[in-house]
């Protein structure tokens, strides 16, 4: 199912465009984005080719990596930020509500043991000021971090904080060609890029015997085909060197 404001085809065409003039482009995270927080902004590196699965490769706010999403994790439109001052004021007006009637409330038990004078300052009513800061200060205060749990959720960064495992692939084809690729959970970090056989057959002499032995006898079998290749087109090269021998009379 398709996030709501993710990108569309119309908008993919256009962020390729703009990654590939050099100007930035800035694109926010999905509910459907896996391993970053929702509303979270990044920049988009490059857009590859659709065919690829997750091909946008975006870096996002905040770090040095870069990862690869789908359109349907991305947006271009900015989520709105969350206000908390209303919550605030309105909290502060509910605290004073109540406490307008309580001058009208007699206290006998607290009056008694002052003169009239301090009796009558006792029961005055409270700034009305007073109630608010008191509503605003314990958020930022050490009280507040001992007791209440803070207002503003934070599974969503531990959820961005939680290590994935990583999966190093190491592919050979037929030919004798060989290429790597990153997963960093289900996010290819690092495409498919190409590595030298001869780097290959280096790192395989560090890792343990039957893997060794598995890419030694790959690289034989590539060595060999390309021997036969060789030979083949040393034929070929011969008999038409001859046959262009035979046409100089």
């Amino acid at each position: 199912m398709t996030a709501q404001g993710a990108l569309t085809e119309q908008d993919v065409v256009a962020v390729r465009g703009e990654a590939a003039a050099g100007r930035p482009v800035t694109v926010w995270f999905t509910a459907a984005a896996v391993g970053v927080p929702a509303g979270g902004s990044a920049k988009v590196v490059a857009v590859g080719d659709v065919a690829e699965g997750d091909f946008i490769q975006v870096r996002p706010a905040g770090s040095r990596d870069t990862m690869f999403c789908s359109p349907n994790e991305l947006t271009r439109t900015k989520p709105p930020r969350r206000r908390a001052a209303p919550r605030t004021e309105q909290a502060g007006k509910d605290d004073v509500a109540p406490l307008a009637p309580q001058p009208a409330t007699p206290r006998p038990a607290a009056v008694s043991a002052q003169p009239a004078d301090e009796a009558t300052a006792s029961v005055a009513p409270p700034s009305p000021r007073k109630p608010k800061e008191k509503a605003a200060v314990p958020a930022e205060g050490p009280a507040a971090s001992a007791g209440a749990a803070p207002r503003r959720p934070v599974s969503t960064r531990r959820r961005a904080d939680r290590p994935a495992e990583m999966t190093v692939s190491l592919t050979a084809k037929v030919d004798g060609e060989w290429s790597v690729e990153v997963l960093v959970g289900t996010k290819r970090v690092v495409p498919s890029v190409p590595v030298q056989a001869a780097d290959v057959a280096a790192a395989s002499r560090s890792l343990p015997p039957a893997v060794a032995e598995v890419i030694t006898s790959s690289l034989e079998g590539a060595r060999q085909r390309q021997r036969e290749r060789v030979e083949r087109l040393r034929a070929e090269l011969d008999a038409a060197q001859r046959a262009l021998d035979q046409l100089d009379v």
